[in-house]
């Protein structure tokens, strides 16, 4: 059924169609169409999706936006509309390269490429922060005090107080820098969402459910949470320095700033995690992958340990 929907967008013969693994809340695809290596990126029938995602049609017109820009994204083909019989859907051009976090970390094939990433992804960061936002769909707007508020409410919502996180909330709360100028920020840019060629680099930005306007900082900090570091031992996505990730942006958002932002990103990785092992504890999910999750938790306790005792 899902072939003959898409023989219907008029591409060309569909031919090799094939699910991926990834992503828990979207569907992807792999097909060939006219001789054409496409991805279909699909929400899938029934699923009401994250209260965070921001949907697939704004999905698209950000990623054209960002093209405009002059960053790395894959080519928009089309847009589904209800006509199509695909539901909330897109097809885009599919880009060659691996966004398995652990291979591009340690496998000998991107070792050309790893000392360029950190400066590559602050300039790429810098293109989508600089895109006008006349024009964009709607979209929400995030400070680092409306974050907090938002994950506390949710860690208290499960009832398992932890030191370690009560310890950073409040250190956060008391020092949440103020949203100045609000830009878009992809909002989960990270080693594991981004395509990365073994010889030329950053190929694609991924996965921009998340966006929203906000903090450019947030963006500069999330890919350095240790979590997205893989096992590497460098603290921007685990291949590269805080320096050269700031010099591709620009030098112009302060360090301290990057690293209030990471503590938090720290924090809100470890509630989720915490929300995971509660929905497995609980019966709602039984997934195991969701129980494995949920034992991250004490790594992020961790890793605020060692982001408050280098403030302090």
């Amino acid at each position: 059924m899902l072939e003959d929907a898409l023989n219907r967008l008029n591409l060309g013969p569909v031919s090799g169609l094939r699910r991926l693994s990834g992503g828990a809340s979207q569907e992807t695809w792999a097909f060939e169409a006219g001789g054409k290596p496409l991805i279909l990126r699909r929400k899938p029938e029934g699923l009401a999706g994250s209260g965070n995602a921001i949907g697939l049609a704004k999905e698209a017109a950000l990623i054209r936006a960002a093209e405009k820009q002059g960053a790395p994204v894959p080519p928009i083909v089309h847009v589904c509309t209800f006509e199509d019989g695909l539901g909330e859907a897109y097809v885009m051009g599919r880009v060659e390269g691996e966004a398995l976090g652990r291979r591009i970390v340690r496998d000998d094939t991107f070792a050309a490429v790893r000392p360029t990433l950190a400066r590559r992804c602050g300039e790429v960061l810098a293109q989508i922060h600089s895109i006008p936002l006349d024009g964009l769909p709607d979209l929400p707007i995030s400070d680092a005090a409306s974050e907090l508020a938002k994950y506390e409410a949710i860690y208290r919502s499960v009832g398992d107080h932890r030191p370690i996180f009560e310890a950073a909330f409040r250190w956060l709360k008391d020092r949440a820098p103020p949203l100045d100028k609000p830009v878009l920020v992809h909002g989960d840019f990270r080693n594991g969402n981004l395509m990365i060629h073994p010889s030329q680099g950053l190929a694609a930005v991924l996965d921009w459910e998340l966006a929203h306007l906000g903090d450019p900082a947030e963006d500069l900090a999330w890919i350095c949470v240790n979590s997205w570091r893989f096992g590497g031992s460098q603290p921007v996505g685990g291949f590269g320095s805080y320096e050269d990730l700031l010099a591709g942006h620009g030098n112009d958002v302060p360090l301290d700033r990057v690293l209030y932002w990471q503590t938090l990103g720290s924090l809100k990785w470890g509630v989720m995690c915490l929300i995971m092992y509660a929905a497995y504890a609980s019966g709602a999910d039984a997934s195991v992958e969701r129980a494995m999750i949920g034992r991250r938790t004490s790594e992020t306790e961790i890793d605020l340990i060692a982001l408050l005792e280098k403030a302090a």
